[in-house]
């Protein structure tokens, strides 16, 4: 990959905010790279530490998979957005349309190795996080999916970034030793269609933005 997020770019153009960036596993260490002079703070999703109304827009992208309290969480977010401000938030398909995560728990389940999924995730269905957003109070709320692709020089740059141990899938494909391990790359191999050389995957994402 290039090193930039395909989805974060399609989402700072729908929001029309200048720079979005993911931050990946360090990301105070990387944003504090990517974009100088901003101010970074951590935090839980359900206590923003910022005031009330500072931002124009607030946005969390693939968040809500992994709050402790969506309902919270995105109070928060309105909280923190100026009256008339864009509240927006984006979250994977986990029906369907998120390929390589699909086709990753598959492979886990195919070859015989212990392993959840992320099916259950809150979100990742169709009209969970626009239904949020309406029970939040945000108004004028949109909710649409957004397709992306990311390319990959061959499939072991993908595996790769499995191997990395970022997120439930990178935890999982990290854990893995010996026939575990080649049983599930070889299988995932398969269900993304056995690549030889460069290839694309696409993934769809569930948007929905509202107005504070």
């Amino acid at each position: 990959m290039d090193g930039q997020d395909p989805l974060a770019d399609v989402l700072g153009r729908a929001g029309d905010v200048d720079r979005v960036r993911e931050g990946g596993f360090d990301s105070v260490g990387c944003q504090d790279q990517n974009v100088p002079g901003a101010d970074i703070r951590v935090g839980p999703a359900e206590a923003l530490p910022f005031d009330d109304g500072v931002f124009d827009r607030t946005l969390a992208q693939l968040v809500f998979h992994f709050v402790d309290d969506p309902a919270a969480s995105v109070g928060e977010m309105a909280r923190v957005t100026r009256p008339g401000g864009v509240v927006s938030a984006c979250v994977w398909d986990m029906t369907g349309g998120m390929t390589m995560i699909g086709a990753y728990w598959a492979a886990v389940g195919e070859a015989g190795v212990s392993g959840g999924s992320e099916v259950e995730r809150f979100g990742g269905k169709p009209g969970q996080l626009a239904g949020l957003w309406r029970d939040a109070g945000l108004r004028d709320v949109e909710d649409r999916a957004i397709t992306v692709s990311s390319g990959y020089r061959d499939f072991d740059e993908l595996w790769a970034t499995f191997r990395a141990g970022v997120g439930p899938v990178g935890v999982h494909a990290e854990s893995l030793e010996g026939g575990a391990l080649e049983a599930v790359r070889e299988t995932f191999r398969r269900k993304i269609g056995s690549p030889e050389g460069a290839f694309e995957l696409t993934a769809t994402a569930w948007f929905a933005a509202g107005l504070a």
